[in-house]
């Protein structure tokens, strides 16, 4: 174990002491999402010195990212790099006695076992309900404690779930709603100070738990509006005295595995991604020698980038690609089946 001397300012503080110093270095941690809300709260635990990080996310940089995913450079812009990647390049730098493991990949019903495996809690830092009715699915299997956070215009929203101590996600949600019936933060925007108060939140919340202190866990919903100064912690316990089929009967839908193609539209950002299944990672080279002569392609050691059109499709190692320029699936997935293969 390192010198605990790094985090002195933290152990002495009565509600954390060495013991629970210990126990941090000890955890696992995994962070789903390193955008506004991830990038905040996976450095304040590497900080704070937990000592193994899971970091998941299943997108590039781009120059908007800046303004409020505070891990970033514009460097690390134009080098192209997946979030996860550049996100684990940042922490290693800023604590180099943790372990840190970076997957630039999709959560999926298929990826989910093996992308969260050792776990101890899970962070959410995703940008969409679909991902988050997976984990919370996961989670309650697993019963892990995992920590919801949302954040869009000047308003956020967070819950702390305790599988089998309270109401979970679809508890209070019942159901993933339809893609494109919520605004994103692409169409709407969002002030960078409201993700932060959130993400911090959630460090705060998943120290508590990673020490042994689940009974100092907030158990309501917090909602707040930064701009307007509002805050406002909801009553949600009641909600189990009718709980989801997940909670009651260990029934998890959101678990179930698809083999093959799927698509989905990343609202608000005129993208759609595909996800293939694949045996065998692509090679890059092989792949940027194939297309020559046939489209513009650029690639690095994780992405290979080709422009057609008004389009350009990022692909990644496992197959994935993000097809921006369209929100038409069927275009999207000629593009893919065209320079990529089906």
């Amino acid at each position: 174990m390192e010198n605990l001397s790094r985090y002195e300012r933290q152990w002495i503080l009565k509600e954390i002491g060495l013991e629970g110093q210990k126990r941090l270095q000890a955890s696992s941690v995994a962070v789903v999402g390193l955008g506004a809300l991830g990038s905040v709260s996976s450095q304040l635990l590497a900080r704070a010195g937990v000592g193994k990080m899971i970091l998941i996310d299943r997108d590039f940089l781009e120059i908007n990212n800046l303004q409020r995913q505070v891990l970033y450079e514009e460097a690390d812009v134009r080098d192209h790099l997946p979030k996860a990647i550049a996100a684990a390049r940042k922490l290693g730098e800023i604590n180099s006695g943790i372990v840190i493991k970076a997957h630039a990949s999709d959560v999926n019903p298929e990826t989910i076992e093996d992308l969260l495996e050792g776990s101890d809690l899970i962070l959410d830092g995703t940008d969409n309900f679909e991902t988050r009715f997976l984990l919370n699915d996961y989670a309650l299997k697993k019963n892990i404690p995992w920590i919801y956070g949302g954040a869009l215009k000047t308003q956020g929203m967070a819950y702390v779930i305790l599988p089998q101590q309270g109401p979970c996600l679809r508890c209070l949600f019942h159901a993933a709603p339809p893609p494109g019936q919520f605004q994103t933060c692409d169409q709407v925007g969002v002030l960078a100070s409201v993700a932060h108060m959130i993400a911090s939140f959630q460090g705060t919340e998943a120290i508590k738990i990673l020490i042994g202190k689940q009974h100092e866990v907030s158990r309501k919903l917090w909602k707040m509006d930064l701009w307007n100064t509002r805050f406002e912690g909801l009553e949600v316990l009641s909600l189990t005295e009718d709980p989801c089929d997940g909670c009651r009967d260990q029934n998890f839908p959101y678990l179930t595995r698809e083999a093959g193609m799927r698509t989905v539209t990343l609202c608000g950002r005129n993208a759609v991604q595909i996800y293939q299944s694949h045996t065998a990672e692509i090679n890059f080279k092989e792949l940027a020698a194939r297309l020559a002569g046939r489209a513009e392609v650029e690639y690095n050691d994780y992405i290979l980038n080709i422009l057609s059109g008004a389009c350009r499709i990022t692909v990644f190692s496992d197959g994935r690609a993000i097809v921006k320029g369209t929100e038409d699936v069927g275009q999207a997935k000629s593009l893919y089946a065209k320079y990529v293969g089906s």
